[in-house]
């Protein structure tokens, strides 16, 4: 699972991150995107690198058979903060992720869930 601004900087070749967008299209990686999600990587991608790159990648991305189309059924609202950052943990939950790959600070506020989760349940 990539936020956005992971998805951005795992597009350019020169960039260091570029090795996971690499592995999506190698099918070393699974990634697990909602229609939202998805969206939100239209709308974002276009404003660093052009419409056309955006599209090509999108229509791309989305017919690998390692990225997998999750269809959150349920608003888990973990993060107040920033209420946009919910659909990333909404899809990694609902897809299995085994990790939700993010620079947000606003994810850090997972950390004190997590806790109180492990804490209340196991």
């Amino acid at each position: 699972m990539l936020d956005t601004n992971v998805f951005l900087v795992s597009l350019p070749s020169q960039h260091e991150y570029h090795w996971i967008f690499q592995a999506i299209l190698n099918d070393q990686l699974d990634l697990c995107v909602s229609t939202e999600i998805l969206f939100e990587y239209q709308e974002i991608v276009p404003q660093r690198y052009g419409l056309q790159e955006t599209d090509s990648t999108l229509d791309f991305l989305v017919f690998l058979p390692n990225v997998h189309l999750i269809t959150p059924f349920f608003k888990y609202l973990l993060i107040p903060a920033d209420p946009s950052d919910n659909k990333f943990i909404e899809c990694a939950l609902m897809g299995g992720a085994d990790f939700l790959v993010s620079n947000d600070r606003h994810f850090q506020q997972l950390k004190s869930w997590i806790s109180s989760f492990k804490r209340g349940y196991l």
